[in-house]
């Protein structure tokens, strides 16, 4: 039997929303930077890739039309080279991988380029459009349900506390810090240069700024500790002053 194994990987570092370094990067352009430096530390040649498989959950804007395709060709892949997108929300980049091993084992495919990819400064903005279909109402009344929805029911559901998620929360910033500052993440966060849009207050305009973007800075643990005291301890003044108990949240620091 065919085995599939990983041959090499690389990803961008992450950017704030709007604000960030990739707030002016296309989707296509956002997944060429990882698929030319996967295909570069795997010794081949772009020729040998049969098949672009990509993840992604928002198919609207740069995403749409094929974004596993248009990465491709972005990377300067040849036209021979097929590409398609996989849609399971959340695990859409991992169900990518999944195919992309399905198609080394049973289609007989030598080479595979698989990930995921996601834009929210160019797609999830004024002219992003969702609507819902009534017989889908019909048959799944919460089939739309977004996912802090989700989080809220299924933490009552399950009585998952509010206090369990914060101290989770923390604790899985306080794990990225620590292995970020310890260099464990630094094989695979690639460098990139983008061009972000920065917006100038007087005279109110919008400026392009290029950019060279590593792996995001961290915050120091014993910072991010008292920034999280500080937040709970505001949390519970206005709780009682509003006599009810706050929504659960994730708490997500960088600068």
């Amino acid at each position: 039997m065919r085995e599939a194994v990983i041959v090499s990987a690389a990803r961008t570092p992450i950017g704030k929303a709007y604000r960030g370094a990739y707030n002016n990067t296309g989707a296509p352009t956002l997944g060429s930077y990882s698929i030319k430096e996967a295909i570069n530390r795997a010794g081949i040649d772009a020729a040998e890739v049969e098949d672009v498989v990509m993840g992604c959950a928002q198919q609207q804007g740069t995403q749409a039309l094929n974004i596993g395709r248009l990465s491709g060709m972005a990377a300067g892949l040849p036209d021979s080279v097929p590409g398609m997108t996989i849609d399971r929300q959340c695990s859409s980049g991992l169900m990518a991988i999944a195919t992309g091993a399905k198609q080394i084992i049973t289609d007989n495919m030598d080479v595979v380029v698989a990930g995921g990819i996601e834009s929210i400064s160019l797609v999830q903005t004024a002219d992003f459009r969702l609507d819902s279909d009534p017989l889908v109402l019909d048959m799944q009344q919460h089939a739309y349900m977004p996912m802090i929805e989700t989080a809220d029911y299924v933490a009552e559901k399950y009585g998952v506390s509010r206090e369990a998620q914060d101290e989770y929360s923390l604790e899985s910033q306080m794990r990225t810090a620590a292995a970020q500052n310890a260099g464990k993440f630094d094989d695979e966060i690639i460098t990139t240069t983008s061009t972000k849009l920065v917006k100038i207050k007087k005279p109110e305009k919008l400026q392009k700024k290029q950019l060279s973007f590593q792996k995001m800075k961290v915050i120091d643990q014993k910072l991010l500790l008292r920034v999280y005291h500080l937040f709970l301890l505001y949390m519970v003044r206005v709780s009682l002053y509003l006599q009810v108990m706050p929504l659960s949240f994730l708490m997500v620091l960088q600068q």
